[in-house]
Formats: structure tokens, C-alpha cells, sequence
């Protein structure tokens, strides 16, 4: 009797990829394999079973009844082998978390770029400090903005870098104007979203820096307070066009940095999933981020 054993996947693609293409030179082009590495694997095969599959000829390659036979079995064993590991692709999520406002449309490019190439699915799950939520394993990467260090095992991938502008209250005197400069930010009482702000007194020269700072500790606090004209606040330009709030205003900011956008992970977390995602979100980077870029 045959010894199952000796019989692996890799024979059975091998066997049925030179029976397809009728060549082992094509079947070793397809299977991204040497030719010569190819003809010991379906040798090992024929040995295994003690039985000849292929008749080789000088031009091309046959199939004999035996190998004729054996392939429907084959086919269908490889067919039912690819539906198992779709059924278990589906089964895997990606946790992608994110404090405010996913970039758009980089977002949903990237995960239906990442879903459509690795069958497993993206969950986005909201938190108000996903560095934390990273580090606590409730996410496997997550969306950052600025340029700030963070401690290992962390690491970012910088995706791109996103316009600054300023939001006041409606009744604050800066609606008026329409226009900030950078260096003019000192004069007025400045919001400060500490959790997951982009913007703080770090953010100036000491000589520049605001004089009043009025911290919160997330987005919704930080609109809120901003609306109630208790400062004016600074955020990623994405903000203009996500937030819709009757007692905000926006305004221009002039010579304002960018801000930088990337995607944080653990760099001992499941690499291969989250490589993939990496590779999907900048590859949807460098093809226009924001409707801004476009």
C-alpha cells in the first residue's frame, strides 16, 4: 500500500499544474518553480504511488489513464482544500482603531483593497486613545496623527500628511476674519484635545506658544467646548468636511505644518495580517487620500 505520508500538497499542485499546461516548462513558470525542481517533485509523486501519471515526449506532455484518473481526484481535493481556506479567511478580522474622523476616502479604499486581497474582514472600532488600545491588544493597528514618539514595541508607517486649519464658535470674533496665520494662534485661548489631539502648546516655539490652554480629553469634549466659544481649536483639514455643527466655524490657517497621518502596530502582533494591511493602506495612500488631494 502507499504510504500517505510520502503524498503532500505540493505534489498534488505540481501534478496538476504540468497536466493543465501539458508542459513542464509552463507548469514550472506558473508554479514559480525551477523545471528541474518541478521534475523530482512529480517523480517523488510517481514513486510514491508507484505509478507513471505522465508520458513525456519531446514536444509535450501526456497524461496516461492512471494519470488521467488520479487528476479528477486531485482537482477535486485541490478545489475543496481552496474552499476550506476561504471559509477560514472570512473567519479572520483586522481590528482597526481610530480616535476621530478616518481619513476618507484613504479608509475605505484601503480596507476594500485589503478585504478583496486576504478575504478576512476590518472592524473599526472607535476609542479615544488607540495607542493604548494597541498596547492593551484591543486593536491590531490604528490610525495616529502627528509625529510624536511612541514607545516599543510600537511602530508607524507614515501614510501622508494632512492640512491644518482653525475652528471657532459661530459668535467668536475670528469667524469674521476667515483667515488665521500660524504665528497668530498665541492670541486667542486654544482648545486642547490631550488624548488624542493633534495640536498643543508643544506644537509652537516656547515664545510662541498660546497663553491660555483649555484641555479636554476627546473629540466630542473638544467640539463641544469649541462650540461653547471658550477657544478656538486646530485640527487635520478632514475635519471641515466630517463635522457638521451649527455653532462652528471654520477658518483658513496660513503656514500652519501638516499633520502626519500613519498606521501604528505592534511589531510582534500577527505580522502577516497586518503587513498585508499596511501594504493596502499605503498603496491607497499614494493614490490620493483625501478628497483634498484628488
Amino acid at each position: 500500500m502507499t504510504d500517505v505520508v510520502d503524498v503532500e500538497l505540493r505534489h498534488l499542485r505540481a501534478f496538476a499544474a504540468v497536466a493543465r499546461a501539458h508542459s513542464f516548462s509552463g507548469a514550472a513558470q506558473q508554479l514559480l518553480i525551477t523545471q528541474p525542481a518541478l521534475s523530482r517533485t512529480i517523480a517523488q509523486l510517481e514513486g510514491a504511488l508507484s505509478v507513471r501519471l505522465l508520458d513525456r515526449t519531446s514536444r509535450q506532455v501526456e497524461l496516461t489513464d492512471a494519470g488521467a484518473e488520479f487528476l479528477v481526484h486531485v482537482e477535486r481535493v485541490l478545489a475543496t482544500f481552496e474552499q476550506a481556506l476561504d471559509a477560514a479567511r472570512r473567519m479572520v478580522t483586522l481590528r482597526l482603531g481610530f480616535s476621530w474622523l478616518l481619513p476618507d476616502p484613504w479608509a475605505q479604499r484601503t480596507v476594500d483593497s485589503f478585504e478583496a486581497a486576504t478575504g478576512a474582514s476590518v472592524t473599526l472600532a472607535r476609542t479615544d486613545d488607540p495607542v493604548q488600545a494597541l498596547r492593551q491588544s484591543a486593536v491590531d493597528v490604528a490610525v495616529v496623527r502627528g509625529d510624536m514618539p511612541l514607545p516599543r514595541p510600537i511602530k508607524v508607517v507614515h501614510l501622508y500628511d494632512e492640512p491644518r486649519i482653525a475652528v471657532c464658535a459661530r459668535q467668536c470674533a475670528l469667524a469674521e476674519r476667515g483667515r488665521l496665520d500660524w504665528t497668530e494662534v498665541q492670541q486667542w485661548p486654544l482648545v486642547v484635545n490631550t488624548v488624542s489631539g493633534t495640536t498643543g502648546p508643544g506644537s509652537w516655539p516656547a515664545e510662541q506658544r498660546p497663553k491660555q490652554i483649555v484641555k479636554t480629553a476627546n473629540y466630542d469634549e473638544w467640539v463641544e467646548t469649541v462650540a461653547a466659544n471658550r477657544g478656538i481649536g486646530i485640527v487635520p483639514e478632514v475635519a471641515r468636511r466630517r463635522t457638521r455643527h451649527p455653532a462652528l466655524r471654520f477658518v483658513t490657517l496660513t503656514n500652519a505644518p501638516p499633520v502626519a497621518v500613519g498606521l501604528a502596530h505592534l511589531s510582534n502582533g500577527p505580522r502577516t495580517l497586518i503587513r498585508r494591511f499596511l501594504e493596502a493602506g499605503v498603496a491607497a495612500a499614494r493614490t490620493g487620500t483625501t478628497a483634498t488631494h484628488e
